[in-house]
């Protein structure tokens, strides 16, 4: 229950991102367009493509809410990563486009005067990408939400393009004129840099990638309760927004099932009130004396 209503949390930052890349995209484009801006048209396709990942953060978001069942005993957690990959596939075919379209416009030398107007439309942008950006990372934190993170990155990232763009332009302005195209090639790439970030992060997730170092977090915190001999094995695995956990713990073979029971809920509650784990399997075997050969 707490899970989904974190997931109903994280779509409000999902459709706060839309709704700001909807308005900044068609602004961008129309003022780009009539100012013959070639950096903020390529920020503002940028942004189509934030338009297109948002839209799909959110429906991944949905589907993740979906309770257990008959066909997904663990629930639909992982359409997350999966909406993840989407958007980042799209991102980097529309960074690829906008690369052919700079590139081609530097060799071809097609150079001119950006109008100011649209330096200020992309200052302006900037600074609402910002705002964007802390609310996206705070909710995404907040809920653990490992796509609401992502798209916190976005925004930030569409930012300092924003930025970039801005000074393309107003390096036009005094003569120097490759500076607008030159901008929006750095735009274009920033746009596949941010897609392969996402890809990297979904296809660890999916393939059940897990740090060394929190492994080592939870090993350690488990080593420290007084009635466990050894722990033997940790595995982890992200499903979703919250990790799921392997461990084999070695304890007194005098002990009842009972107190082993009771072991076994103890680092249970830890895990969660000191790591927010939620979900561990733990394997109990009995400890034997290491003796040293004759």
């Amino acid at each position: 229950m707490e899970l989904n209503t974190n997931y109903k949390k994280g779509e409000k930052g999902a459709w706060i991102s839309i709704i700001a890349y909807l308005c900044l995209s068609a602004i961008k484009l129309l003022i780009a367009t009539i100012g013959g801006s070639a950096a903020l048209r390529a920020d503002g396709f940028n942004n189509v493509t934030d338009v297109i990942a948002s839209i799909a953060v959110l429906i991944g978001l949905r589907i993740s809410r979906k309770p257990p069942d008959a066909d997904h005993h663990y629930g639909h957690y992982r359409a997350e990563m999966i909406a993840s990959l989407i958007a980042a596939f799209i991102m980097m075919t529309i960074g690829i486009q906008v690369l052919i379209d700079t590139v081609h416009s530097i060799l071809a030398n097609e150079f001119k005067r950006p109008d100011m107007l649209t330096a200020w439309t992309a200052l302006g942008a900037a600074i609402v990408m910002f705002v964007v950006y802390r609310y996206n990372l705070y909710l995404g934190k907040k809920v653990n939400s490992t796509a609401l993170i992502a798209a916190a990155q976005d925004n930030k990232s569409d930012a300092f393009v924003s930025i970039g763009a801005f000074i393309g332009i107003i390096g036009a302005q005094f003569q120097l004129f490759w500076l607008d195209p030159v901008a929006g090639t750095v735009v274009g790439l920033i746009i596949c840099k941010t897609a392969w970030d996402i890809f990297s992060q979904a296809t660890h997730t999916l393939t059940d990638g897990f740090h060394p170092d929190e492994l080592d977090e939870i090993k350690s915190l488990i080593d420290a309760h007084p009635d466990v001999k050894e722990v033997r094995d940790v595995k982890g695995r992200l499903h979703g927004n919250h990790s799921l956990v392997e461990i084999t713990i070695l304890v007194d073979p005098a002990l009842t099932v009972s107190e082993s029971h009771r072991i076994s809920d103890h680092i249970e509650d830890h895990l969660k009130e000191r790591l927010n784990i939620p979900h561990a399997h733990i394997h109990i075997e009995p400890y034997r004396e290491k003796t040293e050969a004759p």
